[in-house]
């Protein structure tokens, strides 16, 4: 029985998957259970799910996209709780192949969830704790946006089976393992770098922007774009912002109209093998920049070179971006925006973060309070937006952290505001 999405990756065997697990069983050192759930489906319409999304964690460790399925690692065995499918669904989505499940994780055991809960029920009532992954609260208030509830359900079902259980939280472990990337991690991020650069290249060539009348014309070429290069899509909702909508940090609606004149800014990633990239670049909209275009794009780019000089082994993500903050202020203050550098006179212009980890998510799992090692990889992303004028400048680029310091991944992309 299989899914029809239920294949491996070009650059993804079974052994990436299998020696994660055993990463994960060495750096968690106890003996108890590790029960880790997959996502499940959510409901989009009456009868209809919004295209699944496979929580990176469990991927990390099988590399199946499928739903609902749990992972379980107890004391050297490991196996597949796979949930019941209704005939009439599999008719409509497919039916499960459990060989194939076993081919592309390595995990040998796959049972359907009345025996798989049967044998991991048995063992809950025999141990005090059991690890897994804390679950987020049902609604993030500053996202406005309610979460996954699989790993929450999975929780109500240990302590069910064993009241008494203390929970042990795996997200830590998993994080730092996540946060220094292997060699077909590597491979996967530089080949989705590679294909957002000639997506961008091919809609911001002069001739070509001069076509276009709406956002959402841009959005749909660099679809095209990605697909046809082998990319699985975008890595996250793009932003193509026009004009006053360059000071909306995630302007992901694309449907207004384009004026010439106007800045547009691209912030893009296509997902290769279930990895991101993500750039940014502003293009002036026709024509040449005007004076104060041109200043503060060179002030984004001088702060983008400041954050790249520091970037190296043994920096804390927290210190480093006080450091770029206050850059940032002295160029702000050059720009005429502010008097003084404090820190919500610099955040009225600059208002996100300069850095964030890349990989299976496009702002990736890892620890912000830990040093950067070799392996890391980065989005590197200043900005300065100013509403009264209607002006918003942001250039991002893709940064591995190597031994002697970052290697810029995109390095491909051109700087330049004029299309």
């Amino acid at each position: 029985m299989c899914y029809a999405k239920c294949v491996s990756t070009s650059v993804f065997d079974s052994s990436f998957f299998a020696s994660n697990r055993e990463r994960l069983r060495q750096l968690f050192t106890g003996t108890a259970p590790i029960v880790i759930p997959g996502s499940g489906l959510m409901q989009r319409a009456s009868d209809e799910p919004f295209p699944f999304y496979q929580d990176r964690n469990f991927w990390y460790l099988t590399g199946i996209d499928e739903p609902g399925i749990i992972l379980v690692m107890d004391k050297g065995k490991e196996y597949l709780i796979v949930p019941p499918r209704e005939i009439v669904r599999e008719q409509f989505d497919g039916s499960i192949d459990f060989d194939e499940l076993s081919r592309i994780s390595g995990v040998q055991t796959v049972l359907f969830e009345k025996e798989g809960w049967k044998q991991l029920e048995a063992r809950l009532k025999k141990v005090q704790h059991v690890a897994t992954l804390a679950a987020n609260p049902r609604f993030i208030d500053f996202l406005g946006m309610y979460t996954n509830p699989a790993r929450a359900d999975l929780i109500q079902r240990l302590k069910q089976a064993n009241e008494s259980l203390e929970l042990l939280d795996l997200r830590t472990h998993l994080s730092r393992m996540r946060m220094i990337k292997q060699e077909p991690e590597l491979a996967a991020i530089q080949r989705a770098i590679d294909i957002t650069i000639e997506g961008i290249k091919e809609v911001t060539r002069p001739k070509q922007l001069a076509k276009y009348a709406y956002e959402y014309e841009v959005e749909a070429d660099l679809t095209r774009a990605f697909r046809r290069r082998g990319a699985l899509g975008h890595s996250f909702s793009p932003v193509i912002a026009g004009g006053e909508r360059t000071c909306t940090m995630h302007h992901v609606r694309n449907d207004a109209p384009l004026a010439s004149g106007e800045l547009l800014i691209l912030d893009v990633g296509a997902q290769v093998d279930y990895y991101a990239a993500d750039l940014a670049r502003t293009v002036v909209l026709g024509g040449q920049p005007t004076r104060r275009q041109e200043q503060v794009y060179a002030a984004v780019q001088e702060a983008q070179a400041f954050a790249l000089s520091v970037l190296k082994p043994g920096v804390q993500l927290r210190d480093y971006e006080k450091q770029v903050e206050e850059f940032i202020g002295e160029k702000l203050r050059e720009l005429g925006l502010i008097k003084s550098i404090d820190r919500d006179s610099v955040r009225h212009y600059f208002p996100h973060a300069t850095s964030h980890f890349l990989g299976l998510d496009t702002h990736d799992a890892g620890d912000y309070d830990h040093p950067l090692e070799p392996g890391v990889v980065l989005a590197v992303e200043p900005g300065i937006y100013i509403p009264q004028e209607s002006l918003g400048i942001r250039v991002e680029d893709n940064v591995l952290i190597t031994a002697e310091g970052n290697t810029v991944l995109s390095s491909r992309l051109p700087q330049t505001l004029a299309g």
